[in-house]
């Protein structure tokens, strides 16, 4: 059985979460869908410095609490040159390296690429909400099968917005989604994802996000109270509706990052046993 090595940069800083749980589990259930096994190495970015090499065949690298502005903690050097060399090494490789971003990877790679403005929200977007397609993310892909709008699960308090039109076509990137629309705000809509090469994808919503493991979780009373504390007892009782719906957060986790790994399966596999 064909064994692929994955690296998951892991970026919450040791702050409890579910996005690693989330991503263990889709690894998971792709091996089996795939008829592959996997060899999982997992980095933990911000709180030990630690990034990967290139020896991996496809990366993930994670949402994460804080502010994704600059800063002078050591490990963001570490990851901008991790993420300089895959970049480098795509340009001139046959057999490129896969690689998604999620939330606060999204955010810090869109910044460190200079693809648009990032800054702190008026306040913050939480809850299971619509994104919507762009023309090219209808026809992404990996987000081809996703009806118009999709629902994710969206946690943020900074956003991506005025895109550098230049710099996007410079690098050959598209914008895909757009953050719902709101048209009695008076404000730019954020940008959701973005395809920033053929083997590189980020969202700026939570694509490993499962209904079932976040319907369970908002049920408890520890999370419910902290909900309806911070967000109030409607924004609790929407996210439970919609968590509810299969329609929702689980038929779109069962779109992305299984698509998006059965695609980098099928052309590394085409690479290497060719």
């Amino acid at each position: 059985m064909p064994n692929f090595r994955i690296a998951i940069l892991d970026l919450y800083n040791n702050f409890p979460n579910e996005g690693m749980r989330c991503i263990r589990q889709l690894l998971r259930r792709a091996e089996a869908a795939n008829e592959v096994t996997f060899t999982v190495d997992t980095f933990n970015v911000r709180a030990e410095n630690q990034v990967p090499s290139l020896d991996y065949d496809i990366y993930t690298s994670t949402g994460g609490p804080g502010s994704p502005l600059p800063s002078d903690e050591p490990w963001e050097p570490l990851y901008f040159q991790f993420i300089d060399s895959l970049l480098a090494y795509n340009q001139t490789a046959e057999r490129k390296k896969h690689l998604l971003l999620i939330c606060h990877s999204f955010q810090l790679i869109s910044r460190h690429l200079g693809l648009g403005v990032l800054s702190k929200r008026k306040s913050t977007s939480f809850g299971v909400l619509p994104v919507h397609l762009t023309e090219a993310g209808e026809a992404d892909p990996v987000l081809t099968q996703l009806p118009e709008p999709f629902f994710a699960v969206d946690s943020r308090d900074y956003q991506l917005t005025d895109i550098h039109a230049d710099r996007l076509a410079a690098l050959g990137a598209q914008v895909l989604c757009l953050e719902k629309e709101r048209p009695y705000v008076p404000l730019a809509r954020a940008i959701m994802a973005i395809r920033f090469s053929p083997e590189i994808i980020g969202t700026q919503f939570h694509p490993e996000a499962d209904g079932e493991g976040m319907l369970r979780y908002m049920l408890t009373d520890e999370r419910k109270h902290q909900v309806i504390a911070e967000h109030g007892e409607e924004k609790y009782h929407e996210m439970v509706r919609l968590l509810s719906d299969p329609d929702t957060i689980e038929h779109t986790e069962s779109i992305i990052i299984p698509t998006f790994l059965r695609r980098a399966l099928a052309q590394l596999a085409e690479l290497t046993f060719a």
